[in-house]
């Protein structure tokens, strides 16, 4: 299995987040799950000329793209062109990219708050008219329509979090490289279950002081925040 990792519409923090992960050789550990990272924006070699072969070789079905990752959210302005966020040294929307490189992806996966619903982004008038890649906020749509599947049939995967925990993205993306990871394990808003069904408040070490409403009244008592 072959990874492509596009950044949209953020500040990065996610693959930030992506290398305090619990481990000293990240490529090798995608590596034993059978994934190869083709290109990262902030982690490959490659730039310039070279990327932008790689994209078109992607696009045109000449090289096979079985994990697609967007992290940021899709920049739509102005007038729905995405011209307020061109690929460098392409002269074109990245939404375009992103559009044409999805509809040949076997899996979709959107990395982040922002990839998947919009995020910080797309607060308050939300001048770029950002959104997410199936998710307008919590509106079914986004950027690839609320029908989107990818290749293999599943919607877009959204690991959201902002940033994303790094053990999250790389739980998803082991699970993919295994193949066990179906539409059940998904839940309505397309977060995997294995995190998203639990709450970070159940395992914090204040949940105590919470059942006995006992609240702090500055990051530094003990006591529930």
């Amino acid at each position: 299995m072959n990874l492509l990792w596009l950044q949209s519409g953020g500040c990065g923090g996610c693959t930030m987040s992506l290398l305090c992960a619990d481990t000293q050789n990240l490529v090798g550990l995608l590596a034993d799950a059978g994934i190869e990272l083709l290109w990262h924006p902030s982690l490959s070699e490659q730039s310039g000329e070279e990327v932008v072969r790689l994209l078109g070789d992607i696009e045109a079905g000449r090289r096979p793209i079985d994990i697609l990752c967007v992290e940021g959210s899709l920049l739509t302005g102005p007038n729905g062109s995405g011209r307020f966020h061109l690929l460098g040294g392409t002269g074109r929307p990245m939404i375009e990219w992103v559009r044409a490189i999805a509809a040949r992806a076997r899996h979709v996966v959107a990395v982040g708050t922002c990839a998947a619903f919009g995020g910080v982004t797309a607060a308050g008038i939300n001048p770029t008219d950002a959104l997410g890649l199936q998710f307008d906020e919590r509106q079914r749509g986004g950027l690839l329509g609320a029908d989107f599947r990818a290749v293999d049939g599943l919607p877009v995967i959204n690991v959201a979090g902002c940033p994303t925990h790094p053990g999250w993205v790389l739980e998803t993306l082991m699970a993919l490289g295994l193949g066990s990871l179906s539409a059940g394990d998904l839940d309505e808003f397309g977060r995997p279950r294995f995190y998203a069904d639990q709450l970070v408040h159940h395992g914090c070490s204040r949940n105590e002081f919470y059942e006995f409403k006992a609240s702090a009244e500055k990051a530094s008592d003990l006591g529930c925040l």
